[in-house]
């Protein structure tokens, strides 16, 4: 019995915490760029890791430009020479709906450009562009958006725009409901939401979610101050009552916003707050209510209508009735089309009313941009590295995307039926390669034009001709002309049945040109194999020796090198046998006064055995002996 009440205990105990603890804390990543350690800033000792996953740049000492900008020391700058496209490319981010922020600093050496101006991209989607005298406004130098990621990655890149270098003090990736900024239809993967403007209105202050102890999943958002729309015609209003309905999911927004606000006059009844911004977009708006004001009791006393750009877009907005009492947060979200350069936001009351508003947020409508095919971009990172391209080239980030900034030497093509972005040209003419060409060339499989020639002092490719450019099927231009490409054409390349143009002069190329190459110059195609000595085959190259197949010139080869093992095993055996000839001649020349002697010794004997013979024979003749 007690286990069980026990247990009911710590179930009502659970259900009575509140939703954010039970929740678990969302990720967060934050970087200080050029820092060489990890660092922690006061007062809320905030984690910044140490500078990682960049592409290039060079870490220097920071000059802050602003208040709101972290208290970190250091920055990474990107000079021109390193390229005009260089990223932060950070792994391991968990897939899901994140607030990407960037802050952006001041080399501190009297020698750099003090006001840096250049383009910022998340995913491959520009979502700001410094502009002259944004040091001068803390909303200014920092560029944020609320993106979905969804391959484990983020990708943040700086566009150098030809004034001064793109210089970063840090990157946070915050974590955030799935669902928030929820705003319609539209709202999904496919788009990002650039954060325009955030204002706390009747806040004398600057601040960021965390000074206002807001929730983590509200992704310590800032708030700029704002204490009056029209001096001397409106007036601050603020509270230290409990605001309830604040901190609610998605979007979880801090109660302390909800504690001021900017109110009307009597005089001056209704309020109105213009903003600039690009035309011809679509800018998703939010608005903060909350009646704080102690003369407004009940529901009617105050009733307004909201006008964007003169265009009636809620109509009887009463507080205490649409949030059901007082101090209670009410958040009201339309999406406008603007044509001009300019937002206004203007509360209307209704007769014997004045207007009021606790917080205002615009967002850019941004339609995520496709992403180049990913096979593609594995290849052209391989052609990168083969041909130690200059570090002014850059190549980094995607190739094609965002469009204001493709990939020097790179033509893209959109592919509506895959959705993505393939290459479709690669112009890297004098440009002073000096690598080798990769075989993985064939991963674009797009190309219809490779330009790679030379004049002058341009490129020196070696190596030979990749094979796999036979596999393009698209290919119609390939310019490889004045390189130092050496070994034969490939057989491949007679596969081309699209090529037009065929450059291969000026290279140190051999062996007979492709047959089926030369019946393309019967289809109108336009090839160039001048300057290569050892090509032949073709007219206007010299005429090749009879033609031998593969396996013949096998075989050839093979019995050359049975004939040559034949040869030096015959040599062997002759001088084996011319030694052994030698070695005989040798012990005979000493032993040859010895043979003599027994040869004389014996020759003696055998005179006097006949010389006995001869005797004996005459006494017989003679007669008898006279002993007998």
């Amino acid at each position: 019995m007690l286990g069980h009440l026990l247990l009911l205990w710590l179930l009502a105990l659970l259900f009575a915490l509140p939703a954010s603890l039970a929740r678990p804390a969302p990720f967060a990543m934050r970087i200080s760029c050029g820092a060489p350690e990890d660092v922690h800033t006061p007062p809320t000792n905030t984690l910044w890791y140490k500078d990682f996953a960049y592409t290039g740049g060079i870490p220097a000492n920071a000059t802050s430009p602003s208040f709101i900008t972290p208290p970190l020391k250091t920055l990474r700058y990107f000079p021109l020479s390193e390229g005009p496209e260089n990223c932060y490319n950070i792994n391991g981010v968990p897939i899901g709906h994140y607030l990407v922020r960037t802050f952006f600093g001041l080399v501190a050496q009297p020698s750099f450009d003090n006001e840096p101006l250049f383009d910022i991209s998340v995913e491959g989607t520009q979502i700001g562009s410094l502009s002259s005298g944004w040091t001068n406004h803390d909303d200014q130098v920092f560029a944020e958006a609320s993106v979905f990621l969804f391959d484990n990655t983020a990708s943040l890149c700086f566009h150098s725009t030809g004034h001064g270098d793109p210089a970063i003090v840090s990157i946070e990736i915050l974590q955030v409901d799935d669902r928030a900024y929820y705003f319609g239809p539209d709202w999904g993967r496919g788009t990002i939401l650039r954060t325009v403007k955030r204002l706390s209105c009747g806040n004398g202050k600057a601040k960021f979610g965390t000074d206002y102890s807001g929730d983590q999943w509200g992704g310590d958002r800032f708030w700029d101050s704002v204490t009056t729309f029209r001096s001397g015609s409106d007036q601050e209003k603020s509270t230290e009552e409990s605001i309830t309905q604040a901190s609610l999911s998605p979007n979880y927004y801090p109660e302390g916003l909800y504690q001021t606000a900017i109110i009307g006059t009597d005089q001056q009844p209704d309020l109105d707050y213009t903003m600039d911004v690009d035309p011809n977009r679509n800018y998703s708006v939010w608005l903060h209510f909350a009646e704080i004001d102690t003369s407004v009791t009940g529901a009617g006393q105050r009733v307004f209508d909201v006008l964007i750009n003169g265009d009636t877009l809620f109509q009887g907005v009463d507080i205490i009735k649409m949030s059901g009492d007082r101090y209670a947060a009410l958040v009201l979200n339309t999406t406008v089309a603007v044509s001009g350069r300019t937002l206004t936001i203007t509360l209307q009351p209704k007769e014997g009313n004045i207007a009021l508003i606790n917080a205002i947020e615009v967002f850019e409508i941004v339609i995520a941009e496709s992403k180049t095919s990913v096979d593609e971009v594995r290849a052209l990172q391989t052609l990168k590295d083969g041909l130690v391209l200059p570090l002014r080239f850059g190549w980094n980030g995607d190739p094609c995307v965002p469009q204001q900034h493709p990939w020097s030497g790179i033509d893209c093509r959109f592919n509506s039926t895959r959705n993505n972005w393939v290459i479709d040209g690669l112009g890297l003419d004098n440009q002073g390669l000096r690598g080798f060409l990769s075989p993985n060339v064939s991963g674009l499989l797009h190309l219809q034009s490779i330009r790679m020639c030379r004049n002058l002092s341009g490129n020196s490719i070696q190596g030979p001709i990749p094979s796999s450019l036979g596999t393009i099927p698209s290919l119609e231009i390939l310019d490889l002309s004045y390189n130092s490409l050496n070994g034969s054409i490939p057989e491949t390349l007679g596969q081309l049945t699209s090529l037009k143009k065929l450059n291969l002069n000026g290279n140190s190329l051999s062996g007979k040109v492709p047959t089926a190459l030369g019946g393309r110059l019967l289809h109108g195609a336009s090839f160039n194999f001048t300057d290569n000595a050892g090509l032949c085959g073709i007219p206007g190259l010299p005429t090749c020796g009879p033609h031998l197949s593969a396996g013949a010139k096998v075989g050839i080869a093979f019995s050359a090198c049975v004939a040559l093992l034949l040869l030096v095993m015959c040599s062997v055996c002759w001088w084996k046998r011319h030694q052994n000839i030698l070695r005989a001649k040798q012990i005979a020349a000493r032993e040859a006064p010895y043979a003599k002697a027994r040869t004389h010794f014996s020759r003696d004997i055998q005179l006097a055995r006949h010389q006995n013979n001869g005797h004996a024979r005459s006494a017989t003749e003679n007669g008898p002996s006279l002993l007998s």
